[in-house]
């Protein structure tokens, strides 16, 4: 499985690599519409190749993703933090509860009833 694992990503790196080679042209990116930039005037532009503005899009796209995704699943992580805290509470309390019932019996018993507990 391992070996599939690295044939498909020497196969994404061979595609990236020729995507980048076939695209080696120098593309002008400019912040704002030459329009508006003349009535604001100010306008910022950059000169890249163009595989950068591809690749340079795709990377601010899945980092924007993984972003977007972290912050809506916020409230599920709470939610999961919270229920393993009470999950823990409760351990506590049943623990709590058969020392006090098995408190003056014979260690035997106490072990086997925990058994019991524990098989249920």
């Amino acid at each position: 499985m391992r070996y599939i694992r690295y044939a498909i990503l020497a196969l994404i790196a061979v595609i990236i690599v020729s995507v980048a080679m076939a695209n080696r042209d120098p593309v002008t990116l400019e912040l704002l519409p030459a329009a508006f930039a003349h009535a604001v005037g100010w306008n910022w532009s950059v000169t890249l190749p163009l595989f950068l503005v591809i690749l340079g899009g795709a990377a601010a796209g899945l980092i924007f993703g993984f972003v977007w995704e972290w912050i809506r699943e916020h409230k599920h992580r709470r939610e999961v933090g919270r229920k393993r805290r009470e999950v823990k509470r409760l351990e506590r309390e049943v623990g709590r509860l058969a020392d006090e019932k098995h408190r003056g019996k014979d260690d035997v018993l106490a072990i086997l009833d925990e058994a019991d507990r524990r098989r249920a």
